[in-house]
């Protein structure tokens, strides 16, 4: 979902040997709902040798939410599987498809294999690139639109993440009134409105939910702009609200800053944003949605190396572990068996997230 989001092409660093890593044919599959890894076992010979590579989305590696949850699923697969190389670039904000394209393009021509493009941005770009490369395994997160035999979808349930945190917003709110700061506004991040706003309504039916996004589409910047960050979670603390939830990658950062300074709550998304965020805004960071794209790029990568990889969606719901919320901090201790109840009646299928908004 998104510090440092600014270009890092550098194609001249894509250069070096040639050999391709050694990956197994596979079909389009069906949607799978997945199971997050707890451990590597020992690699096969696929994954020694390997050369992957990481296409990020805007912000890269330190954006302390998004991209860094994948840095993480990368950094756990390095010494567990053996991998020989690891080529990380990232997006600069406002580039086009081709760019992202070239990316890709010089990724698998430079013998990396598997590639991985962290984001639904690249999703026409990883569907042509994939097409050129037949032989290379690609996967993408949070996009189901790019298709192909050597294309994996790795998707989450962001909206049943996000009903959580909205009942723990609504829970903890003594002024009857939250907000939702999105970082653009696209099919994705209304996933994490509609349950937000579901989850805050399930707690208490008359609540105030306050919405706004910091860039419409083709706009990106909206994912990593802090002072865009600030100024919306000011607007809403301003006006009543006493906890605000992002959705925004990187302009996270001045939501969190603004909740200080007004001395309200905020929710992080994504990574627990209570460990990764600056340390002088850590305490105003009641929870956060953790979406364990670490999990899914390391179970992908695990896959490679067993010869295993399935074409088509992966699905990373609350039932699989893939969503949650989370502790550190201990400000929802007194709220949690309230919180675990909701996360087993969506588990059993007694309340069903919506992910659209009305």
């Amino acid at each position: 979902m998104l510090q440092n989001r600014f270009g890092k092409l550098a194609a001249t660093a894509l250069t070096g040997s040639m050999l391709m890593g050694a990956a197994a044919c596979g079909g389009s599959e069906p949607a799978t709902t997945a199971k997050p890894s707890e451990g590597a076992g020992s690699a096969a010979p696929a994954a020694a040798g390997a050369k992957v590579g990481l296409a990020y989305d805007i912000g890269g590696r330190g954006d302390q939410s998004f991209n860094d949850a994948a840095a993480a699923g990368l950094d756990k697969a390095k010494p567990e599987l053996g991998l020989a190389e690891a080529k990380e670039i990232e997006a600069s904000n406002g580039e086009t498809e081709a760019a992202k394209e070239e990316r890709l393009r010089l990724l698998a021509s430079g013998g990396y294999n598997p590639i991985v493009a962290i984001g639904f941005a690249y999703s026409g770009p990883l569907k042509k690139v994939a097409a050129e490369f037949p032989d290379v395994k690609f996967a993408i997160v949070d996009d189901a639109a790019a298709t192909g035999a050597n294309i994996s979808n790795l998707l989450f349930a962001e909206h049943e993440g996000s009903f959580l945190i909205g009942a723990a917003a609504a829970l903890k709110s003594k002024k009857n009134h939250v907000g939702f700061v999105g970082g653009v506004e696209v099919p994705l991040i209304k996933k994490f409105e509609a349950g937000f706003v579901a989850g805050a309504k399930a707690v208490k039916a008359d609540i105030k939910v306050d919405v706004n996004y910091l860039s419409q589409p083709p706009e990106f910047s909206g994912f990593n702009d802090p002072a865009k960050g600030k100024t919306a979670a000011t607007g809403m603390f301003d006006a009543g609200a006493d906890v605000v939830y992002h959705a925004a990658g990187g302009s996270g950062g001045g939501v969190f800053e603004a909740a200080k300074a007004a001395k309200g709550l905020a929710i992080g998304v994504d990574s627990d944003q209570a460990k990764t965020a600056a340390a002088d805004v850590q305490s105003v960071i009641v929870t956060s949605m953790i979406k364990k794209v670490d999990v899914a790029v390391f179970d992908f990568l695990k896959s490679f190396s067993t010869n295993a990889v399935k074409a088509g969606p992966q699905v990373y719901d609350l039932k699989a572990g893939g969503v949650d919320y989370s502790t550190t901090g201990g400000q929802v201790d007194d709220i949690k068996a309230k919180l675990d109840e909701y996360k087993q009646k969506i588990i059993s299928g007694e309340i069903a997230v919506p992910d659209k908004t009305s």
